[in-house]
C-alpha cells in the first residue's frame, strides 16, 4: 500500500516497525521483500507442510481455521509462481502478482 501511495518505503518501515507491527520479519526482511529477494529462511514448501498438518488436525477435531486455510491458499499460489523454495516473506510476491493482474 505504501509503495502504491508513493511513500518513502524505508521511512514507512522505520515508522511502523516501532509499533504493533514490529517483528523480526519486519526488521530483517523488509529490504529483501521490497527487492523481490526471497532466498532466506523458512521455505514455502515447508510452511505448506506445517499448515497441512495444522489444517488436517483442525478437520479431525472440528476446529475452524479459515484464516489459516486462506494463508495456505496464498502459499499454494506462491508455489505455482515458482516460489516453492522461496522463504515465507515471499507472500508479498503473490500480492504484487495479484495487483499486476488487476491493472
Amino acid at each position: 500500500m505504501a509503495e502504491k501511495a508513493g511513500l518513502d518505503i524505508p521511512a514507512v518501515m522505520d515508522t511502523i516497525s516501532k509499533g504493533a507491527a514490529q517483528s523480526w520479519q519486519m526488521e530483517n526482511r523488509w529490504k529483501t521483500m521490497t527487492a523481490g529477494k526471497f532466498d532466506f529462511g523458512f521455505a514455502v514448501d515447508w510452511m505448506r507442510k506445517d499448515l497441512s498438518i495444522c489444517l488436517d488436525e483442525a478437520r479431525r477435531n472440528g476446529a475452524s481455521l479459515p484464516v489459516t486455510a486462506l494463508v495456505d491458499q496464498f502459499y499454494a499460489e506462491v508455489q505455482r509462481m515458482g516460489g516453492a523454495r522461496w522463504d515465507t516473506s515471499s507472500l508479498i510476491a503473490r500480492l504484487n502478482a495479484a495487483d499486476t493482474k488487476k491493472s
